[in-house]
């Protein structure tokens, strides 16, 4: 395979978006809505989880997969998109238990995780776009 470290970031990000897809749906059929979040906190809490992730699981894998073409360090590569896995799933874990009246701390460290590591992912690319495609 060209690119494991993407594929498999891409099939975690994707099984967790369909997990998620289906709360999405349980909560429609439980709240009688089709569209929108209505009044109901739970619906909110899931569609927000799953609007989070749809919003940036798709940079975060085209930047491991521009890493990956670029012959980035292989191990490095693996532990970024590993932590921005564990942030997204951390991020679901802590809103869900955030929406149960419980600390929002998870749901903060996963955010800064996942900041965090796209940042690092950015800057990496930055960094090989300035020094071996310059020189």
């Amino acid at each position: 395979m060209t690119l494991p470290v993407t594929a498999f970031t891409a099939a975690i990000c994707a099984l967790l978006l369909i997990f998620l897809s289906f709360q999405v749906v349980k909560q429609r059929i439980r709240t009688e809505s089709m569209f929108g979040a209505s009044d109901d906190e739970k619906m909110k809490m899931v569609r927000g989880c799953h609007s989070n992730l749809a919003e940036h699981a798709p940079l975060a894998i085209i930047m491991v997969g521009v890493l990956e073409l670029a012959n980035a360090h292989h191990m490095a590569l693996i532990i970024i998109a590993g932590l921005f896995l564990v942030a997204r799933i951390l991020h679901v874990y802590g809103m869900h238990i955030h929406q149960a009246g419980k600390t929002p701390r998870i749901r903060q460290v996963a955010v800064m995780s996942t900041w965090l590591t796209m940042t690092a992912l950015a800057l990496w690319i930055l960094y090989i776009c300035a020094t071996v495609n310059l020189l």
